[in-house]
């Protein structure tokens, strides 16, 4: 996986994207897969090393958020019934290389929007959740989240300030859990079909949790670099552009 022309730079460039992602309560499962794709690693590979990614990154940001008292237990868990299970089903199946690719670009496009905050203003009429509401929400997102190999908390924190369920901080500390769960179910699902994580991937959670460390402390103050965001997003652009154009 690592015998790549340019892996030092990909090496370079992962603890930044880890800590971007963790800044705002995310473990960066899209964002990695972006790199990966940028730098030609194979579909097999991609899918449970980025989840194993999460696993880290997220953990770490969740703790930080929730040591920081932004945690809402009443608006994770109506998501995570049916996102947990969800995520092992779409973690089982396999999906065709072209098809996963075009799939992925959909959903960096769902990040860079993020990033950019085109959507999911904050705004001070919350609303409660209802739980048919974060059943739906929760198993679409979990599905995906296994299928693609990403936490989803890229999907599930805009829906949950476009739809006034909470705040900023509020539904970073909920998506960093919910990306957890599902990258840990996910990834369950994934070995039951008999995927292997390579070795290697263990070499870039120990890089990528450097950066997951400093943006989950940061982000859960009042840390905000935009000037980072957009590199991300230059870099997030780039691989959607090469995913639907191979």
């Amino acid at each position: 996986m690592l015998q790549n022309e340019y892996i030092y730079i990909f090496l370079l460039a992962l603890p930044v994207v880890s800590f971007l992602y963790a800044s705002v309560g995310h473990g960066g499962a899209s964002g990695y897969l972006a790199l990966m794709a940028l730098f030609s690693f194979a579909p097999a590979s991609m899918k449970p090393t980025a989840l194993l990614l999460n696993l880290f990154v997220a953990g770490m940001s969740f703790f930080y958020y929730y040591k920081a008292g932004f945690f809402n237990k009443k608006l994770f868990i109506p998501f995570a019934i049916t996102s947990i299970p969800f995520a092992f089903i779409g973690g089982t199946l396999e999906v065709n290389a072209s098809l996963y690719k075009k799939t992925l670009a959909i959903l960096l496009v769902f990040a860079i929007l993020k990033m950019l905050n085109i959507f999911g203003k904050e705004t001070n009429h919350i609303k409660h959740i209802k739980l048919w509401q974060g059943l739906i929400v929760g198993g679409t997102i979990g599905f995906f989240s296994g299928l693609i190999g990403i936490g989803g908390g890229i999907i599930l924190s805009p829906v949950i300030l476009l739809l006034h369920w909470g705040k900023m901080k509020e539904a970073a500390a909920v998506s960093a859990l919910f990306i957890w769960v599902n990258s840990a179910s996910g990834l369950m699902g994934q070995l039951s079909n008999g995927v292997r994580i390579e070795k290697e991937s263990f070499l870039l959670v120990a890089i990528a949790v450097i950066g997951g460390l400093l943006g989950g402390y940061y982000g859960s103050k009042r840390f905000n670099n935009q000037y980072l965001k957009y590199i991300l997003v230059f870099v997030l652009t780039l691989a959607c552009a090469k995913l639907i154009l191979t």
